[in-house]
């Protein structure tokens, strides 16, 4: 069972993935492509990043600021979250995105052409990729993007890192990967991210979820090594202390 604090870090990853998603995506399906004043790619790319820089200067003291299942799971990995912890922030991250997919589903219901907008931002690949790119293509997009972020997240909260600057690099990576992988598969690298609006997108979104769980999972769990590896940081056995 949760204790008290507990309690606090999951309403934090709650409320931290609710913006995330609503933030990101809410970006990509009311402003992305508003005709002659559309933000674009560009601004779909930042508007993922502030949403993690802002909130990581939010409730980084509380729960860590993870706000993806992925995140969590690298973190787990190399030994930086307590495994126990796992489920129940995934749990809360996940139910984050699900309600801010709800919120954008009612605020998109008010144009009567709100089906067709962007399928809530879901991810997808094949014919359902941005950029038609094939399964595989997305799969190694997905990997290496979610790789890439759980590098720059350990490594710039290390304590041989400048200290206070990590929601920046953070923040900035993000931006970066969604500017990079936007065209392939419109940018998972996070479980709950994806699952949100593929509920609420139906039909093909929900058919291809899977891998946009597997690929950030894997990809996560290779960035974790690859920092713990290069930082000597030792693999530590999950612990059996309740």
């Amino acid at each position: 069972m949760a204790n008290a604090l507990d309690l606090k870090k999951l309403l934090a990853e709650f409320i931290g993935t609710f913006w995330l998603v609503f933030g990101g995506c809410g970006s990509a399906v009311l402003a992305a492509g508003f005709p002659g004043l559309g933000i674009g790619f560009v601004g779909v790319s930042i508007a993922f990043g502030l949403t993690v820089l802002t909130m990581a200067y939010s409730i980084g003291s509380i729960s860590g600021c993870h706000l993806n299942p992925a995140v969590s799971l690298g973190l787990a990995v190399a030994g930086k979250f307590n495994w126990k912890e796992l489920p129940y922030y995934v749990i809360a991250q996940v139910f984050g995105a699900i309600i801010a997919s709800a919120v954008l589903c009612i605020i998109l219901s008010g144009k009567a052409d709100f089906i067709s907008i962007g399928d809530f931002a879901s991810n997808g690949f094949g014919e359902h990729s941005p950029g038609k790119f094939s399964f595989l293509s997305a799969f190694i997009t997905e990997i290496l993007m979610t790789a890439v972020f759980l590098f720059v997240i350990l490594s710039s909260t290390d304590v041989k890192a400048p200290a206070g600057f990590a929601p920046i690099a953070i923040g900035l990576c993000l931006t970066l990967i969604h500017l990079v992988s936007i065209p392939v598969t419109n940018t998972s690298v996070n479980p709950a991210r994806s699952t949100g609006p593929a509920l609420f997108a139906g039909g093909w979104a929900i058919e291809q979820l899977w891998m946009f769980w597997l690929a950030p999972c894997l990809g996560a769990a290779l960035g974790a090594f690859t920092y713990m590896y290069i930082f000597n940081v030792p693999f530590k056995k999950p612990s059996k202390e309740k």
